[in-house]
């Protein structure tokens, strides 16, 4: 079971409930104790900031991820299916190594791959983090969507294959006309299974320095001098921010699933 049918298996108040449990837990024991803390009204002042600041930028990050590595991952997936040999191999190989390996991994390869800034022509570029974090998520969603396109092209039976030569339709006809227009709709919910997944990976970017809202959320708690019932609450709702709009996209792709499913 992937990691969106798990979620969109989740009832939609279970994790409300937990994130208030959690956070009003700390804030419980501390009343008994005496210690006037409120750590929802910091929560409250933050809120905005977490928001605008770091998870809009985790969605832009996302955006730009699945864009790079549908765009990559289409003209992979198409090399796969190539007549060329060498071309199939090395794509097949590219797709394999990315698709099977650790994306924290990826991430600090790339870290350190990329140069920390480019000179062109006599003049130095720095090169920011969010880049080069926009490239490391952006291989494994390319070859995760490099396999979504082969595997949707060779679902559609070889007899429509037959079927095109028999009328005389070349190979690039076929398969832009006739294989590819079926392959859409198979494509739309594993890519946005994906998708969501990307989403929820976005996180791991802050090793790399990027200003997204694990980052901020932990600037928020050291600039409230680092007190500990602010952690729950914090945490707890940068978990909320990321439900709320993973949620609704796991619901629609298993929607989309049962209504694009193959009818034999």
């Amino acid at each position: 079971m992937t990691p969106v049918r798990v979620l969109a298996a989740v009832p939609v108040w279970i994790p409300f409930a937990l994130f208030f449990l959690c956070a009003l837990w700390p804030s419980l024991a501390l009343a008994q104790s005496g210690e006037a803390v409120r750590p929802f009204h910091a929560l409250w002042r933050w809120a905005p900031f977490l928001i605008t600041k770091g998870f809009l930028f985790n969605i832009l990050i996302s955006f730009l991820c699945l864009i790079i590595g549908t765009g990559v991952g289409v003209l992979l997936g198409l090399c796969q299916i190539s007549l060329l040999r060498p071309v199939r191999r090395i794509s097949w190989f590219i797709t394999q190594l990315f698709r099977n390996s650790p994306w924290l991994v990826i991430l600090f390869i790339v870290m350190l791959a990329l140069p920390f800034e480019v000179t062109i022509f006599g003049k130095a570029y720095f090169v920011p983090a969010w880049i080069k974090a926009v490239v490391g998520l952006s291989l494994p969603i390319m070859a995760n969507i490099s396999e979504i396109v082969r595997g949707a092209i060779r679902s559609v039976p070889n007899t429509q294959w037959e079927a095109a030569e028999a009328l005389a339709f070349t190979r690039q006809q076929t398969m832009w006309r006739i294989i590819l227009p079926q392959c859409f709709k198979r494509m739309i919910p594993p890519w946005m299974n994906w998708y969501a997944i990307l989403t929820m990976a976005t996180p791991l970017v802050s090793i790399l320095g990027v200003e997204e809202v694990m980052n901020l959320t932990r600037q928020a708690i050291v600039a409230e001098e680092n007190r500990p019932e602010l952690l729950m609450p914090f945490y707890g709702f940068v978990l909320l921010l990321f439900f709320a709009y993973c949620y609704p996209i796991a619901r629609l792709t298993l929607r989309l699933e049962r209504k694009f499913a193959v009818k034999l």
